[in-house]
């Protein structure tokens, strides 16, 4: 089978879909990244062959645009309600006109059995409708955005359906689902079940962690950690002194171990922080978070995914789109504590309550065990690829 990966140009729309990717190969099957140069490199990392397609896209320099002059996102954007969730779709419109014919010239020399995107990328919907080819959407965790977001985009994109020959945009013929059904958000489109195995790139292990396990073995080391991620993109976006507010929090939290992910760029404008804060670079979280015993994070579908794999509480700080309801479902589960409001997350003392709750009160550790022991229980990459394999076979008249 000869599969044709797809993806919104934004390196995290697709890291979630790399353990599929992975599973087909092993599988035996042909995979191939098509992407805007955005996203090429992600793919490189991931031990996977790509092919880039159109110019860059450039998703920070968009998301910059939307800043207030020194806002942050949270205090810039607005959180939307669940009336403006199909916006999230319409940013997307453009760059679907755009790439379309694109990806569909590539389509129809390359010839797949198989078509695995994202849920943003439309232009894989009207590749696969065009060229009788089914296409599965793959999610990246809790999901109330991409159903309104789809039926909102249907009728700006009715024209460029039509000049292809379809009467509008088609549903995918499947959606993958790797988020736990007890986190997932009630009344989401139907999907099937792929247990979460995290990617969150790839890296050499780093000196400190090494040293860790040689001393302790994998799992919980001596004493309390907290592990801080905020992804890559909360400092770029006028993110420094919400994130210097936030390791101050623990000045007042003698016997915790902070780790903060900070690129090196950023830590001459952090200043000086507390004693138990230590700054590490950007390092995939999968190579030490099995030491930690709680995740502080803004949300991101690949730090809550992975927080749920390894069983953690966690402290959800969102600042845009999903990230709010990854930390609304989180809560609901018991699993974590959300702060959603400026005025929440910029308050030092209500951060050491919540950060004390977590690492306290047993309840968060049982109910975020048990999302853990959930996500287990789904079935494996490798049973999915053989599933898309009979989807395949079936559209081809194969049986």
């Amino acid at each position: 089978m000869r599969v044709l990966m797809m993806t919104s140009p934004v390196s995290t729309h697709f890291a979630p879909l790399v353990p599929l990717a992975w599973a087909l190969r092993a599988a035996g099957h042909e995979v191939l990244v098509a992407a805007q140069p955005d996203v090429v490199p992600t793919a490189h990392a991931a031990g996977l062959s790509a092919v880039s397609i159109a110019r860059e896209f450039g998703i920070e320099q968009h998301m910059k645009n939307r800043l207030a002059d020194g806002k942050r996102t949270r205090e810039s954007v607005p959180r939307s309600k669940p009336s403006e969730y199909g916006d999230f779709g319409l940013v997307w419109v453009g760059q679907t006109k755009y790439v379309t014919p694109m990806y569909l010239s590539f389509a129809r020399a390359f010839r797949p059995d198989l078509i695995v995107s994202d849920p943003f990328e439309y232009s894989a919907l009207i590749v696969g409708g065009v060229l009788g080819v089914p296409v599965v959407h793959h999610r990246w965790g809790v999901d109330e955005l991409t159903g309104p977001a789809r039926a909102a985009v249907r009728e700006p994109l009715r024209e460029l359906c039509a000049e292809h020959g379809l009467d509008g945009l088609p549903d995918p013929d499947l959606l993958v689902d790797p988020c736990p059904p007890t986190l997932q958000v009630p009344g989401a489109e139907p999907g099937v079940p792929m247990r979460c195995v995290p990617y969150n790139g790839s890296a050499v292990l780093p000196g400190w962690r090494q040293a860790e396990i040689e001393q302790y073995g994998r799992g919980p080391i001596p004493g309390r950690r907290v592990v801080v991620s905020m992804g890559g993109r909360v400092l770029l976006l006028n993110g420094v002194p919400f994130v210097r507010r936030l390791l101050w929090a623990f000045d007042a939290m003698p016997g915790v171990e902070v780790l903060a992910t900070v690129e090196d760029r950023y830590r001459d404008e952090l200043g000086a922080l507390p004693a138990n804060v230590r700054l590490i670079d950007p390092t995939p979280l999968d190579l030490f978070l099995d030491s930690a015993d709680v995740v502080v994070h803004h949300g991101g579908a690949g730090t809550t995914m992975t927080a749920t794999a390894y069983g953690l509480p966690q402290l959800v700080l969102p600042q845009l789109a999903d990230q709010f309801g990854h930390g609304d479902r989180i809560a609901a589960c018991g699993a974590g504590i959300v702060l959603d409001s400026v005025a929440d997350q910029d308050d030092p003392d209500l951060l050491r309550e919540s950060l004390a709750a977590l690492l306290e009160e047993p309840r968060y550790g049982k109910a975020a065990g048990e999302l853990r022991a959930e996500m287990r229980g789904m079935p494996a990459p490798a049973a999915v690829a053989r599933d898309l394999a009979g989807l395949a076979s079936r559209a081809k008249g194969e049986f």
